[in-house]
């Protein structure tokens, strides 16, 4: 099985996380978002990963290389594909239409899961779906009674369904998928300018394909500050496997409130932290109280007492404010 990432976007609601580098590659309890994507979906497939393609922007090396050895170290290959204009979600995924052949996930890099699902291989195509409490804000889908979809709707103004695509999608013949994005291209069926998956999944559907919904226990977003602190809380708590603290981590006259993560190298003294804090690499804390919070790497903190915030990496702060959001190589104080 292949797994395309479309991560090209700019990630504007995240900045200023996103001036120095891409959404996807923000590091939520020690790893970029995007590595925790294409783990979990590794960990519900019963199909081996040979590939991973990433549909990415100019990004420069230093992020490709990144890419290349999360993919490696799940044992798969890594292909760079780009998107130099942002045209739509069915576009994005043309861009790698070299991996697009046998079976296929498609996941867009801004969202993570909790899941105990497998996936089927043998369906024509899966699309995961959570319950949200406002569709509007959604593309969304109808099924039958037997849970087979029937209509697609993107952000419906009446309500047509609960169920929102999270963006994850299986689809059993990635160049029967190809096929159809191109259509799309080919035919100038664009919406505002941009060319939507969901016209494509439309007319496969016509055409007699049969799409499942898959469903998720919940569905994590990464889209602004806010979620994303929420999303590493969630991420914190569901630790079942990974070690949080890292052994080099200097705890000094600190209290540690658990779930954390303590990345490699960290030095913490007279502070408090906790609960739901991640500290990446190569941090120092001193005389500080931080909760519900991402600090990235390389960052030095003292006297601060902050909640609900994220600081990037190659930070010096030293400040007085409750909440903030820091973005990386910022001398605060």
């Amino acid at each position: 099985m292949k797994i395309i990432v479309p991560m090209a976007g700019k990630g504007k609601r995240m900045r200023p996380h996103t001036l120095m580098i891409p959404k996807p590659l923000i590091r939520i309890a020690g790893k970029p978002i995007v590595q925790r994507l294409v783990e979990d979906i590794v960990r519900v497939s019963d199909t081996p990963v040979d590939e991973i393609a990433y549909i990415i922007g100019d990004f420069g090396q230093e992020v490709e290389d990144q890419l290349i050895g999360i993919a490696q170290n799940l044992g798969a290959k890594a292909s760079i594909h780009y998107q130099h204009e942002p045209l739509g979600t069915a576009h994005a995924i043309l861009c790698a239409k070299e991996a697009l052949e046998g079976n296929v996930t498609v996941a867009f890099a801004d969202t993570l899961f909790a899941a105990s699902f497998k996936m089927d291989p043998d369906s024509d195509g899966i699309i995961w779906v959570h319950k949200v409490s406002d569709p509007s804000a959604f593309g969304v889908v109808q099924t039958d009674e037997s849970g087979i979809i029937n209509r697609f709707v993107e952000k419906p103004a009446d309500f047509i369904s609960d169920l929102a695509i999270i963006g994850i999608y299986y689809f059993r013949d990635g160049a029967y998928l190809a096929e159809e994005l191109q259509y799309l291209i080919d035919q100038g069926i664009s919406k505002n300018g941009e060319y939507q998956l969901t016209d494509a999944l439309q007319n496969m559907m016509t055409k007699g394909m049969k799409f499942r919904t898959g469903t998720v226990n919940e569905w994590l977003d990464c889209g602004n500050k806010n979620a994303t602190v929420y999303t590493n809380q969630r991420i914190l708590e569901l630790n079942r496997i990974e070690k949080l603290v890292a052994d080099s981590a200097r705890i000094e006259e600190a209290v540690i409130i658990p779930p954390c993560f303590i990345g490699e190298n960290v030095v913490i003294s007279k502070s408090i932290i906790g609960p739901h804090v991640s500290i990446g690499e190569n941090c120092t804390v001193k005389d500080s109280i931080i909760t519900n919070s991402i600090i990235q790497n390389n960052t030095k903190i003292e006297n601060i007492n902050i909640d609900n915030s994220m600081i990037g990496s190659y930070v010096d702060y030293k400040g007085r404010y409750n909440e903030v959001s820091i973005g990386d190589f910022t001398s605060m104080s």
